[in-house]
């Protein structure tokens, strides 16, 4: 017992070590090796023990000793010496070895080095690759037994697919001791009953057996090039069984080193939706556009513009935020993208606020751009319903700058991002989103048939994973044991994925021909409790209810927050007119002229200078379709509005 611990103390020891020094112990112990087999080639060719009696013998030795070690650095036997060791780890020494012993045999040929036999180099890459081969498989059955003794710490988990993915996923995260694979599940007929690493690739019918025989808890889908349509099918497939599911990471994150076959996801968010996507990506070639200026650029969807729009090919993205996070965050990431990829792209950010019109003025004569989309707005309604001031500056006066300067300056297309919070709103912050709206309505119809700029809005409801999402928040509140909250059990809300979204507006921008109110047809609408469960479900966990005490994770309820629907609306008319694209309907929504609608508007800034709530509240209710203020102002509101 005594022998057997000393050994794995040992192990325990270089697996605390960092990966450098990982690496120059099994690079001192090749080392070792080439010197030993070239002893022995040396004792085999002369049938005698071999001590070396010139110098040109022991630089025999040397040579050996150093000329395998650039070669194997190349073909990255050092890289991942401890994350696996299969039959790619051979067949990569296999190579390395016969280079080297390509280059040594020349060497010995070319030299002629007196009392040193030129069969030296074949026998001593011979004997080198068994040793270099013997000892991988030795550490790696040393680690795998050092880590079985530790297994019951380890969640039995099972991987779909049996692809080449699957296979590398498994060896790393066992070598790695971070999970116990008892299997693969793989939909392929061909595959199954067959063994990929010495396990057996299961049909994922047989899901229940396993789960009865081997315990199993997790399972990581190894899919990463498949279809988003097969890996919801199979996600949906698994909810039943309360089995933790995760995934590899994508290949993008795989192929620049972002990500390895050990790091386990959890499930992206458009695989927890069960719909098919209602965005296929925007073709480059449809937008023509060369310098395009996004604000809000450092938010969710902002960010995301950011992306898409790098990807269309344009010229130059000018990015504006008043977050400095935010837009240093996305900065760093575009120029990251255009450098890696050998993009002719510009980028340049601007730290700047949307309720400056002076300063958006500059930005926008600095760099002309052909189109603007405006993002930069305060979205989340409990803050705003609390400072409902701030609303009013950044999402009503920052837009009316916004539109204003693009109209002044001759911007090509204008392009709104709205919210669905703005149809008959019951919130400050939909208010000041649907007075937005107007602005923007207003300006349109003063410009159409001008040669103006083209001004339109696109409205859609909550996107997932974006900041102040239920989805980050369930997650959070899983893996702390819950409970999970949510505001009523009635609580619906259209949803749909950032990219899906961004996407969508993308599209809807080059349709316009001015004052469309585009809104994105997101399905049908979700209960925020179904979603709670499903992602309760998915995490391997069970919901503890009245019928099941003995559950993972409660969901409590705890009210409608201030200005909050039950429902949310995408129209305030009706008929909405159909597009080229099925996913994005056209309305031609009341609206005020601008003349009259500017004199609200001063009216609104001017309140807003003096620290009025109340008159803010007033002018709101007053115009905005829907809207009647409730809290601390309703009554000085209504005074107000008299």
């Amino acid at each position: 017992m005594r022998a057997m611990k000393r050994p794995m103390r040992l192990i325990d020891r270089l697996l605390a070590m960092s990966q450098l020094q990982k690496q120059f112990v099994v690079l001192a112990v090749d080392m070792a090796l080439a010197l030993i087999a070239t002893w022995l080639a040396y004792s085999l060719r002369l049938e005698r023990y071999h001590y070396p009696y010139n110098g040109e013998q022991l630089a025999v030795y040397g040579i050996t000793a150093v000329l395998f070690v650039p070669i194997f650095i190349r073909f990255g036997l050092y890289r991942a010496i401890f994350r696996y060791s299969g039959i790619a780890s051979l067949r990569a020494v296999a190579q390395a070895v016969c280079l080297y012993g390509l280059i040594l045999f020349s060497l010995l040929v070319a030299l002629r080095l007196p009392g040193v036999p030129r069969s030296l180099g074949i026998m001593q890459p011979l004997l080198f690759w068994g040793f270099v081969s013997f000892s991988r498989i030795v550490a790696s059955q040393l680690l795998l037994k050092h880590l079985n003794l530790v297994e019951t710490a380890r969640r039995p988990t099972m991987i779909y697919g049996a692809g080449n993915a699957g296979a590398q996923a498994a060896s790393s995260l066992t070598m790695s001791g971070q999970s116990l694979i008892v299997g693969f599940l793989d939909d392929d007929a061909a595959k199954q009953g067959k063994r990929l690493n010495g396990l057996k690739v299961h049909a994922p019918s047989d899901i229940p057996r396993l789960i009865e025989r081997h315990g199993v808890t997790d399972i990581l889908l190894a899919l990463p090039g498949a279809p988003l349509a097969r890996r919801r099918a199979i996600v949906a497939s698994l909810e039943p069984f309360n089995i933790r599911v995760r995934s590899i990471p994508e290949f993008s994150k795989l192929a620049i080193g972002q990500a390895t076959f050990s790091d386990m996801e959890d499930l992206r968010i458009d695989e927890l939706l069960e719909r098919q996507p209602l965005a296929e990506p925007i073709d480059a070639r449809t937008m023509g556009l060369r310098t395009v200026l996004v604000t809000g650029a450092g938010g969710s969807i902002g960010s995301e513009l950011c992306r898409q729009l790098l990807a269309t090919g344009i010229d130059h993205l000018v990015m504006v935020d008043h977050n400095e996070f935010g837009l240093y965050r996305i900065h760093a990431e575009i120029s990251e993208l255009i450098t890696r990829n050998e993009l002719a792209s510009a980028v340049t950010a601007h730290l700047a606020s949307v309720r400056d019109r002076s300063r958006m003025d500059d930005i926008v004569r600095l760099h002309r751009p052909d189109a603007l989309y405006h993002a930069a707005a305060y979205k989340h309604v409990p803050l705003i319903e609390n400072d409902p001031l701030e609303g009013v500056t950044n999402n009503i006066i920052g837009t009316m700058n916004t539109a204003d300067v693009a109209r002044a300056n001759g911007v090509g297309r204008f392009v709104l991002i709205s919210t669905d919070k703005a149809v008959r709103p019951t919130n400050v912050m939909g208010a000041t989103k649907r007075m937005a709206e107007m602005t923007v309505q207003a300006l349109a119809d003063e410009t159409t048939g001008t040669g103006g700029t083209v001004f339109s809005m696109v409205r859609f409801g909550n996107v997932l994973d974006s900041s102040g999402s239920v989805v980050p928040l369930f997650r959070r509140q899983i893996r702390e044991g819950g409970p999970i909250t949510v505001t009523d059990p009635d609580v619906t809300r259209y949803f749909m994925t950032i990219p899906e979204a961004v996407s969508l507006v993308l599209q809807a921008g080059q349709m316009a021909t001015g004052g469309e109110v585009f809104v994105l047809d997101m399905g049908e609408p979700v209960k925020i409790i179904n979603l709670a469960r499903r992602m309760i479900r998915l995490s391997g966990r069970t919901e503890r209810t009245d019928d099941n005490p003995g559950g993972d994770i409660e969901i409590s309820t705890i009210g409608l927050r201030p200005g909050e629907k039950l429902y949310e609306e995408l129209l305030i008319g009706e008929n909405p007119l159909p597009t080229a694209n099925p996913s994005i309907l056209k309305a031609h929504e009341k609206f005020l002229a601008w003349e009259t609608l500017k004199s609200v508007l001063d009216r609104l800034a001017a309140a807003a200078e003096c620290n009025d709530e109340a008159a803010c509240a007033a002018i709101l209710s007053e115009h905005v379709s829907g809207y009647v203020r409730t809290g601390p102002c309703t009554d000085a509101a209504s005074k107000a509005a008299q």
